[in-house]
């Protein structure tokens, strides 16, 4: 009894529930592997933009640079784009409740922030799927097999083991199958989703960190203008 031959001669009902379930596993590897090189990317793209950021460049600058980029960088950079743009615009428009500006970047900050995370999050309830439903899926495929097997013996005077064995080995192979796909997908799962809570905790602390740095900036301008509005003053008097 080769495994090839027990598939082979196996129910179609078993047969279409291995075919499923052998999909299942393939898709789930699939989805491994380019969540793998996804979540790889974005902490190594995160790491980068840190150290740009923090490397004391004007932000000007950067924003600039990572303007030029768009569509090509993601996660901080995109968080930073969106914060720095309505910062840029809000100034633009001589804006000057400093409250109100700030509101305003956190609020596009967390638009963008909450567009990451969905894109880190993607097709990660595909592999919670296949790990939760793959077992039961294999497991229906067993049952009806020893069901078969068993229905097939009511129509003979003398049982024996060799009769059902065979019968029930193919039935068996439909939970192993079952279980090769469910386990990677379970396992990979909880793994990267503790990669994407960690990236969303970093994102959430870089756009904090950058909201409190631009409220300085803003307060810094807005005291020079008042400054500057008193020396003004004070020249006319």
């Amino acid at each position: 009894m080769s495994l090839w031959s027990l598939v082979a001669r196996a129910s179609v009902t078993v047969q279409i529930v291995m075919f499923i379930l052998l999909c299942a596993s393939v898709l789930s590897w699939v989805i491994i592997y380019l969540k793998f090189d996804l979540l790889k990317n974005a902490r190594e793209d995160a790491m980068r933009f840190e150290d740009r950021f923090w490397s004391g460049i004007n932000l000007a600058d950067l924003y600039a640079r990572v303007k030029k980029n768009t569509g090509k960088e993601f996660g901080m950079a995109r968080i930073f784009e969106a914060g720095f743009a309505e910062y840029a615009r809000a100034h633009k428009q001589a804006v000057s409740n400093t409250e109100m500006m700030l509101s305003s970047v956190q609020r596009s900050m967390k638009v963008a922030l909450a567009r990451e995370e969905e894109r880190l999050d993607s097709h990660l309830s595909m592999l919670a799927t296949i790990g939760s439903i793959s077992p039961y899926i294999g497991l229906f495929g067993t049952v009806w097999g020893i069901m078969r097997s068993f229905t097939a013996l009511g129509s003979v005077q003398h049982a024996s083991l060799a009769m059902v064995a065979p019968g029930i080995a193919e039935a068996l192979i439909a939970t192993a199958m079952g279980l090769f796909a469910a386990i990677p997908a379970v396992i990979a799962y909880n793994r990267y989703a503790e990669k994407v809570d960690r990236l969303a905790i970093a994102y959430e602390n870089f756009a904090e960190e950058f909201a409190t740095i631009l409220q300085r900036q803003s307060h810094a301008l807005q005291h020079a203008e008042n400054e500057h509005a008193v020396g003004e003053s004070g020249r006319e008097n």
